[in-house]
């Protein structure tokens, strides 16, 4: 019987522990708690990947081992920190940097490139100084304008979602250098009023609404 007893408070003791860290261990709350509303921003700018620097912003991570007719073979692993800037020429005003890596992902020889790359957009001027945003997807560089998914972000972005468009501006495939235009369009929390119809611009970074808003 006290063997019973003991087993039967043990038992007892571990559910009720068990329960409390369950309890404890996460919960749910209410968006209300943000005290925001969400909204949608567009920001404007320009990534510029340059290799033929003294300080190249690129670096390839062991190329593979296999003779190919393109500029970054099958497999090929690229670590990136690009400057971004408000302007198309790589010395006007910088707002920003792109850290992260894009792979390789395609077989055709060529220029027909094909790669997925995952970085993170850092702003370091105006409003949004200190915040970031996460991009992930697949840049397929042929096409005219590519769109890649926004997976969240930090500080001003906490809670992101939405996507960007790239569209090169100058490229020199053979060379490495590369300009690309970014488009963000991304839903986020602000805890300030402010209108998604008119244009404004904020210490260097471009706010403004866009045809293809109408169009989501």
């Amino acid at each position: 019987m006290a063997k019973f007893q003991t087993f039967f408070s043990t038992f007892f003791l571990t559910l009720l522990f068990a329960s409390l860290v369950s309890a404890t261990f996460y919960q749910t709350i209410s968006p209300d708690q943000l005290r925001a509303r969400e909204k949608l921003t567009h920001i404007r700018f320009y990534f510029h990947e340059q290799i033929t620097n003294e300080k190249p912003s690129l670096l390839i991570i062991d190329p593979p081992k296999i003779m190919a007719d393109s500029p970054l073979p099958f497999g090929s692993m690229v670590v990136i920190e690009n400057r971004l800037t408000i302007g198309p020429d790589v010395e006007s005003k910088r707002i920003g940097k792109a850290q992260g890596f894009y792979l390789s992902a395609t077989q055709r020889p060529g220029l027909d490139l094909e790669i997925v790359m995952s970085f993170t957009l850092t702003f370091l001027e105006g409003e949004f100084n200190g915040s970031t945003l996460c991009v992930s997807g697949r840049n397929e560089i042929m096409l005219p304008v590519r769109e890649m998914p926004i997976i969240g972000g930090t500080g001003a972005f906490r809670f992101a979602r939405g996507f960007v468009h790239a569209r090169s501006v100058k490229v020199d495939y053979h060379k490495g250098d590369a300009t690309v235009e970014y488009n963000v369009y991304v839903y986020h929390y602000s805890s300030t009023t402010s209108s998604s119809h008119h244009q404004r611009v904020n210490e260097g970074l471009n706010f403004m609404t866009d045809p293809i808003l109408s169009k989501i």
